[in-house]
């Protein structure tokens, strides 16, 4: 799937600033790829492009239409139909990442032909998959993993991806969600996949490579999240991450889109019992299964030091977490560079972290 670039990004009428996260993301890291914005009245919300009618955009020689939001259930509303329209008869194609798909809708897809452009549901993969087999793979793989919802975890992969090739280090992200598609230029979405294949698409995604290759694995939802648990578990599973990095926004009161339930305290997330012992159980027995390594809270290491090598956190860090590896496994030099990389970064994170006396 190869969408043609530059974009113009439709924002339609949104209000929380989390909903064009697929907008601020191309914005972002694709810079190049954004010639403008359109937004519907009543919205509020914007990456900071110029703002253009899809003619005017096309002018400037715009040629793919992106819808930049994500919303619940992921459905197309009516009423921005007009300006999909619009821009199919100003011959532009048109992107979407909504689970609604745009080829669904009643006379889109022969107005799209009329003009000779295409409709892209990136959501949507056309490739055959498989389930899980769960066979070890040669090649090293990070998998980003978070408290929640939005926290981050397309950022940070896209931030180690290039922290570790500025070291020389052969890494690629590879995308599992529509806005690292769009930056990526390919990938699947994960939760567009049917539960049984989630795994097998996680193998496909990063597959056997040279031991000093590392895949960045953009994560998904949260283990912790009732509507999206199901996914993180499976990408999880298929990925066998060496490492795990956990991602978590300070001060979110609940679950995205569920106040009735309320985020684990920061103490336990990013502090001694960070994101419940849950999820550092599930990690440590991922590095058991899997002859990896991983970050756990103090408690976790505790329990499973018979199975585990402890190495304690040295650094002047905020976070009372353990590296842990098995106890046969010998650590390379590419690990032990990755593990330098994830040190500068949580000594980065330090100086903005609450009382530790930086900004």
């Amino acid at each position: 799937m190869k969408i043609p670039q530059p974009y113009q990004l439709f924002l339609g009428d949104v209000t929380d600033p989390l909903s064009v996260k697929t907008a601020r993301g191309i914005q972002y890291w694709r810079p190049e790829q954004c010639i403008a914005e359109i937004r519907l009245p009543g919205g509020s919300v914007s990456p900071g492009l110029e703002e253009m009618s899809v003619d005017q955009a096309a002018l400037r020689g715009a040629k793919t239409l992106v819808l930049g939001t994500a919303n619940a259930g992921g459905f197309l509303p009516e009423h921005w139909l007009p300006v999909i329209r619009a821009a199919i008869e100003a011959g532009m194609n048109v992107a979407s990442g909504l689970h609604q798909r745009l080829g669904d809708i009643p006379g889109l897809t022969e107005l799209a032909n009329h003009h000779q452009v295409s409709l892209f549901d990136i959501r949507h993969t056309q490739t055959d998959l498989m389930v899980g087999n769960g066979k070890k793979r040669p090649g090293k793989r990070v998998l980003t993993v978070g408290t929640d919802c939005s926290v981050g975890k397309m950022y940070t992969s896209l931030t180690l991806e290039a922290a570790m090739r500025t070291q020389g280090m052969k890494a690629d992200f590879r995308a599992t969600g529509q806005t690292g598609i769009f930056i990526a230029g390919d990938g699947i979405a994960i939760d567009a996949v049917i539960a049984d294949f989630i795994a097998g698409a996680a193998e496909l995604l990063s597959p056997a490579n040279t031991d000093d290759h590392w895949d960045i694995i953009e994560g998904q939802g949260s283990l912790f999240h009732p509507a999206y648990a199901g996914v993180s578990l499976g990408l999880l599973q298929g990925a066998q991450p060496d490492w795990l990095v956990m991602c978590h926004e300070m001060g979110r009161p609940h679950m995205r889109n569920l106040p009735h339930i309320p985020m684990v305290s920061p103490q336990d997330c990013v502090a001694a019992n960070t994101l419940s012992i849950r999820t550092y159980s599930v990690i440590a027995d991922l590095v058991v299964a899997g002859e990896g390594v991983g970050v756990v809270d103090l408690f976790t290491a505790s329990r499973y030091a018979a199975q585990l090598t402890i190495v304690p956190v040295t650094e002047p860090l905020p976070y009372e977490v353990m590296f842990v590896s098995r106890r046969d496994t010998s650590p390379s030099h590419a690990m032990q560079t990755f593990k330098t990389i994830i040190y500068g970064k949580l000594r980065e994170t330090a100086g903005n972290y609450p009382g530790s006396g930086g900004k």
